[in-house]
């Protein structure tokens, strides 16, 4: 039974305080797991969410880490393990998006988002791994969110785009070194809120393009990361959580292009 999977499991979701983070530490919850909410800077907002939660009757702790250094990675892993036990799942959340181009690619912006969405995750699951859990083959898991750019390919936002990949492709690798004890799995989102400079205008219009010409749930989005953590059958694979975006191919990122986007959708 899928619930046997669910009793005293710990999850820790990073970048929870906002957004996505906030609706995966929602669901997870209601699902019967023991939340951890990694901030960096949102202190006040992870401190709120889990004592909400606390008040509805669910196991939340905001936990503080500075992904970009291992020190503090592993600290927030250790943390965890002596407070409450080993992790059950590690939904690999939190990102840095900032602009760039291969023409004109800002090097140290590049080295942090690589830290940040790249070798954060990864360092994470090998800290996780290293813990002994006592559990039955597959009832742990790793969730890498990613984006629905993986399958559907275009320059804007260029090292960010490069981090996403590489963690795309680990999901295989890693579902591979860490059998049988740890499953992993990649959800490929698409556009679900407004970012950089984009307009609230622009927004509403390129959240339409996509083979169902409908906004993405984000809702849904953490509906699957629940369901695959649930799921011991399921392992190596990513999932596009998108309307069909990703089936939309784009010569630049959407923002810029919501005119012939709309055509291309149709």
């Amino acid at each position: 039974m899928l619930k046997d999977y669910l009793v005293l499991k710990r999850v820790l979701i990073t970048g929870g305080a906002h957004r996505l983070g906030a609706l995966l530490c929602a669901q997870f919850a209601q699902a019967g797991w023991e939340v951890w909410c990694h901030y960096q800077r949102s202190a006040d907002a992870a401190d709120a969410l889990c004592a909400s939660l606390r008040t509805q009757g669910y196991a939340a702790h905001a936990i503080h880490a500075d992904l970009a250094q291992e020190d503090s990675r592993r600290a927030m892993v250790q943390q965890i393990s002596a407070q409450s036990g080993p992790l059950h799942c590690l939904v690999n959340n939190a990102s840095s998006f900032e602009p760039d181009s291969g023409q004109a690619m800002d090097v140290d912006g590049a080295r942090q988002q690589i830290e940040v969405n790249l070798l954060a995750p990864l360092s994470l699951s090998s800290l996780m791994a290293q813990t002994d859990a006592n559990e039955p083959a597959g009832a742990r898991s790793i969730i890498h969110v990613l984006d629905q750019k993986v399958f559907n390919l275009n320059p804007d936002y260029f090292s960010y785009t490069l981090t996403k990949l590489a963690l795309e492709r680990a999901v295989a690798l890693q579902a591979q070194a860490l059998a049988p004890a740890i499953r992993v799995c990649g959800v490929a989102p698409g556009l679900m809120f407004l970012s950089g400079p984009q307009t609230q205008d622009n927004f509403d219009q390129a959240a339409r393009v996509n083979l169902q010409r409908l906004p993405l749930d984000p809702a849904q989005v953490a509906a699957t990361c629940v369901f695959l953590a649930q799921n011991p059958a399921i392992n190596g694979v990513t999932i596009a959580v998108d309307n069909g975006q990703h089936l939309v191919p784009l010569a630049r990122d959407v923002m810029f292009m919501v005119p012939a986007a709309q055509e291309s959708a149709a």
